[in-house]
């Protein structure tokens, strides 16, 4: 591969691309069997606030961070926003809970009881008004509803709560504000979820209105699933809203990005980076261009600060990859069916050294070569654990 001008190809994802955090991220978490606590974790939101505007200086890129309902709850969210500013720290999605509390154990959106019902809609509304309050432009809505049983509820009735619950909800997004669906193949419900994939998601998304879009969670497919297909798809519908970017082995593992399958990421980005570029499909381009990539994991024995910044930097990696293939090359290759050439010319975008062209680009934004090594040498992270002794960290369980 000619590897000339390659720091002007790859310069969005040097410095374009924008990178959500997670809250939940920062904080205390694992499995559903063990959380096993850190020291250094944040202790509140605002410290949340303080450790994502560190990795903001480190990278660059990542500027936002994705608030969790209740578990970022304030007092005042407007004064919140404010914080996260002066800081350089944007809010991102709000993202809803409806799986924790008490009378959620049958669902939230889909339960038969018009209470737990009401409940759980008052619940996503609510994220709503923080996301007018917090200037946020994105509430995301996963939904643990489903079910351990055949003959447990009937499918069609759920599916009409669900539809009706949905269009409350929707219905109460602020201008300018989108929906993002989230679906998950499995757990907590074991015979089925409500919302199983992406054709699921897509259809509510289609009932609801243009405002409505699907997230894609990585780690939310059965093994083998091309996921690279289903963002095409979503692309050319119009209906991608953005990504819960990680990675995993088996089932939901929240692992870190393309830390198991870096050519997935990889292809995931080439459908990305060719829907930005495409003048013949403006709706797919136009998707293309609003896409929120928020990072989602949350184990147990990464550190968290370090993991997230390698997350973002494999993110960047994988898009620089993208931005490499010739495709031009690529599409006559495809046009004239040479199966081997096409092939040949993806892999070897894949296969190209980015690190050297990253870290010359970032040192041209005044930024860290390498952001992993410079802030394990920075001494923040012990600095980190001395500071924040007492209190109770924050953790997702």
């Amino acid at each position: 591969m000619d590897m000339s001008g390659v720091a002007d190809r790859i310069g969005w994802a040097v410095s374009g691309i924008e990178v959500e955090l997670p809250s939940w991220g920062f904080a205390n978490a694992g499995t559903r069997f063990r959380v096993f606590p850190q020291p250094g974790v944040p202790r509140t939101p605002f410290e949340k606030v303080d450790d994502a505007a560190t990795i903001a200086r480190f990278t660059g890129v990542a500027r936002r961070i994705g608030l969790h309902i209740p578990w970022d709850r304030v007092d005042d969210f407007a004064a919140f926003a404010r914080y996260a500013r002066e800081r350089g720290v944007l809010i991102g999605g709000i993202n809803s809970n409806t799986f924790q509390d008490d009378g959620y154990q049958l669902g939230s959106l889909c339960h038969p009881s018009s209470a737990i019902r009401a409940k759980a809609i008052d619940a996503i509304v609510e994220c709503c008004a923080i996301a007018r309050e917090t200037g946020s432009g994105i509430v995301k809505v996963w939904l643990a509803d489903g079910t351990n049983y055949p003959g447990q509820d009937d499918f069609r009735s759920r599916r009409r709560r669900l539809v009706g619950g949905l269009r409350e909800v929707y219905r109460a997004l602020p201008d300018g504000v989108r929906l993002l669906l989230e679906y998950k193949l499995y757990e907590p419900g074991f015979y089925h979820t409500d919302i199983a994939d992406w054709g699921v998601a897509m259809s509510l998304c289609q009932e609801l209105g243009e405002a409505a879009m699907v997230c894609v969670d990585i780690g939310h497919h059965a093994p083998t699933t091309n996921i690279e297909h289903i963002v095409a798809s979503l692309l050319g519908a119009g209906r991608l809203g953005g990504f819960d970017l990680n990675d995993k082995k088996y089932g939901d593992d929240d692992l870190m990005v393309g830390s198991i399958d870096p050519y997935q990421l990889f292809r995931i980005c080439h459908e990305l980076v060719g829907a930005r570029s495409d003048t013949t499909d403006p709706v797919a381009s136009l998707c293309a261009a609003n896409v929120v990539y928020m990072l989602d994991q949350s184990h147990n024995i990464e550190p968290k600060m370090p993991a997230l910044i390698a997350s973002v930097m494999a993110l960047q990696a994988a898009m620089a990859k993208a931005l490499l293939v010739d495709r031009a090359a690529l599409e006559l290759a495809q046009g004239a069916g040479d199966v081997l050439e096409a092939n040949r010319i993806l892999r070897d975008a894949f296969d190209a050294d980015v690190r050297p062209s990253l870290a010359q680009g970032r040192v041209a934004a005044g930024l860290p070569a390498d952001p992993y090594a410079s802030y394990l040498e920075s001494g923040l992270e012990q600095r980190r654990a001395s500071e924040r002794v007492g209190g109770t960290g924050a953790s997702w369980a």
